[in-house]
């Protein structure tokens, strides 16, 4: 895959959601942009810092184009965060945001999506264009202005007319069984 290369974001593998009426797909929510924030509620770097930040987008941008998802994606003390506890933590925290349980298949510690995606720990964070294509991937948390400038320009691009999927191919370019490989600027982020 060329470094110019588009990159689209693959969909969401969810066991279970929480703070939304119906599961939702990357597929339904093109034309928007979606801003998915994966983190462990055992994480303190997410409990302090990233998810006080998501509070602060959902503040920010509330009435926009914007749609945050959050995902619990648990590759680590298995036995300790569970839905249960999520629901529990979720209640506590007062988090409003649709979340959803990052799907463990049996084949791996690692959840689905955590692989697909490539995340290297938690928190981590992928900013979606309208398009479906990645436009940001962090790991860690990053200055509160540089994620809204970030978010801001891409609630300002237009809603393409078109969306381009690669004719014949199910998933875009450089995917491929349901994973997609993470460009080199990412990787060596």
């Amino acid at each position: 895959m060329s470094p110019s290369a588009t990159l689209f974001a693959p969909e969401l593998a969810v066991s279970e959601w929480f703070n939304t009426a119906h599961p939702l797909t990357l597929s339904d929510l093109r034309g928007q942009v979606v801003f998915l924030h994966a983190f462990q509620l055992l994480c303190p770097g997410c409990v302090s810092e990233a998810l006080p930040q998501l509070r602060r987008i959902e503040q920010v941008f509330r009435g926009t184009e914007l749609q945050i998802i959050g995902l619990h994606t648990v590759f680590e003390h298995h036995d300790a965060m569970t839905p249960v506890t999520l629901k529990a933590f979720i209640h506590e925290y007062r988090l409003t945001t649709p979340i959803g349980v990052d799907l463990h298949d049996g084949t791996s510690d690692v959840p689905v999506t955590m692989r697909r995606y490539c995340f290297r720990g938690t928190p981590s964070s992928v900013l979606i264009g309208r398009d479906g294509s990645i436009l940001h991937h962090a790991f860690g948390v990053e200055d509160d202005i540089v994620v809204g400038a970030r978010i801001a320009t891409a609630l300002a691009s237009p809603i393409p007319e078109k969306l381009h999927i690669p004719e014949g191919n199910a998933q875009p370019d450089g995917c491929e069984d349901g994973t997609c490989a993470a460009p080199s600027a990412v990787a060596n982020a």
